[in-house]
């Protein structure tokens, strides 16, 4: 576990960077305490980080709960109903963790979660540019289009030219400099740039600049405009940012459907990101489900008692923790530890960070996601790979994390049964007798309801003084829908002057009076 302090402890200091300003962006678009945002923050890190056997995974507050969390402290009463509901929201993830719930994750197609990480890479790419110019607005960690104020992600575009800074512009040109030429030539050249994180060296750059500018110029940078850490007066100050969960609102029904939502959600964007974060990481690693979810669970169950948002997996975070070279969870456990301390030792130098900086950092990870060699290889992949796949990229773009994979999976969901429908059996015609034809209809393994609509469809179109042979051996489950759609047919096949033959795996039948009394003597396989 540490063995590979030399990648983790450098990656935890860059997903710290990342992690920093989302938590307070988050709790700040979630109408709750600033401070909720850093404990979510540190406990998924610190205890979700030691539970889960996710080596990449890095969890915290999501940008997805947002919405769940502004209506549910609005529905509950306060803040402090609100814990209570994340509490119980932890304990019920913790039985969908026993149940063997978290199965659930390996039903979501390989387009869909690549789509998820291209739209998401796309995102974070667009909501940074303003904030690299200095403007001041909603950030990317609110990953639906539609925002709060009304804006959307392309019309925030359009305020770049209201608040150019000067400052800000330069940062992120110098950061961006930086990253590129660390990460493509430095790290080739020297082993102390393969260990030292760039992100850090960046940090440092954009704090070392914000001081050597004169105050009062043009060029300085507003408070808006850098990291806003709550800086506590002293220990008591600091102790009491920490808040309970008021219990007494267990007795109304809103505390269990909100806690329900929170276990339900936080679960499903958990499994996402965990599919996802696997399919990042370079050494494909595979991280159990089930485990993550009682890892979530637990962390939701301690960050409600002490005060803390929900937490989920977080792909933002993820991806820059694989793209950092971390190796194991140590790197997640130790961007917890670090958001701890430096909330308590060092607020007023995190104070000093431009956002420049971390837009900087961010713009990588984003075009990192979303590289356009991507869109060309799921495109070359064909179109039952590309479809689900720009449709999941179009749906979080325009939509939200879940409308995108919702959308994603609708249309994978769709392809199926689609496929289904035409590979229920293959027909083909035999030979011609005179005015006879020989039809032959083979079923295939899997027979089901979805293929009704094409059997009927074919068995419709045999003309009439035909000679029809249905060969069932090879099928292993042949629905009961079926069997009656036969049932139906073969009476009218009489009418036609149709000759069925029936071939099954103990034998052959001409002219079958009911396919469901084979079924039910278990001459044919079927369920």
């Amino acid at each position: 576990m540490f063995k590979h302090l030399n990648k983790d402890i450098p990656s935890s200091v860059v997903v710290f960077f990342v992690a920093l300003p989302l938590c307070l962006g988050i709790a700040l678009a979630s109408e709750a305490p600033l401070f909720s945002g850093i404990i979510a923050g540190f406990v998924g890190g610190i205890v979700v980080g030691l539970i889960s056997k996710s080596p990449s995974g890095v969890s915290g507050p999501a940008a997805g709960l947002v919405v769940i969390v502004v209506s549910a402290i609005n529905t509950l009463g306060g803040f402090e109903a609100f814990l209570a509901a994340v509490v119980l929201g932890g304990v019920i993830q913790l039985m969908l963790g026993f149940l063997k719930a978290g199965v659930i994750g390996y039903y979501f197609p390989n387009s869909v979660i690549k789509g998820m990480l291209a739209g998401i890479g796309i995102i974070i790419f667009l909501k940074q540019i303003p904030v690299a110019f200095g403007y001041v607005g909603e950030s990317f960690e609110n990953f639906e289009f539609i925002q709060s104020s009304g804006e959307n992600t392309f019309s925030a575009l359009t305020h770049i030219f209201d608040n150019i800074s000067p400052a800000a512009i330069g940062i992120t040109l110098i950061s961006l400099l930086i990253l590129v030429i660390w990460e493509n030539y430095l790290t080739q050249k020297g082993k102390v740039f393969r260990i030292l994180p760039a992100s850090l060296f960046v940090v440092l750059i954009g704090v070392v600049i914000n001081l050597l500018i004169p105050k009062g110029s043009s060029w300085t940078l507003q408070e808006e405009q850098m990291v806003q850490v709550p800086v506590p007066e002293g220990f008591d100050s600091f102790i009491g940012q920490f808040m309970f969960p008021d219990f007494s609102v267990l007795a109304s029904i809103d505390v269990y459907i909100v806690a329900v939502t929170i276990a339900i959600v936080a679960s499903l964007e958990t499994l996402l990101c965990v599919e996802a974060t696997d399919k990042l990481d370079p050494e494909k690693k595979n991280t159990p489900t089930n485990r993550e979810l009682i890892a979530q669970g637990t962390g939701n169950i301690i960050s409600g008692f002490i005060g803390g948002l929900p937490i989920t997996q977080v792909i933002v975070r993820s991806s820059a923790n694989i793209q950092s070279g971390n190796k194991t969870k140590m790197s997640a456990v130790f961007h917890g530890i670090l958001l701890f301390i430096s909330i308590i030792l060092i607020p007023d130098f995190l104070n000093q960070i431009p956002l420049s900086s971390l837009a900087a950092i961010l713009l990588i990870v984003g075009y990192k996601l979303a590289k356009p060699s991507l869109f060309r290889k799921m495109i070359a992949l064909g179109k039952k790979q590309y479809i689900p796949f720009l449709v999941t990229v179009f749906g979080l773009v325009f939509g939200d994390l879940l409308i995108g994979i919702g959308l994603g999976l609708a249309v994978g969901v769709i392809r199926v049964l689609i496929e289904s429908y035409r590979n229920s059996h293959f027909l083909h015609l035999k030979d011609e007798d005179g005015d006879k034809k020989h039809v032959k209809m083979n079923f295939a393994e899997e027979v089901t309801f979805f293929n009704k609509g094409a059997i009927m469809r074919e068995l419709n179109q045999i003309p009439e003084n035909s000679f029809l042979e249905i060969d069932v051996r090879n099928t292993k489950s042949l629905d009961y829908d079926v069997l009656e759609i036969l049932d139906d047919y073969a009476k009218r096949a009489k009418k036609k002057n149709i000759n069925i033959h029936l071939k099954y795996e103990n034998g052959e039948v001409d002219n079958p009076e009911s396919y469901e009394d084979l079924f039910k003597k278990d001459v044919i396989k079927a369920g």
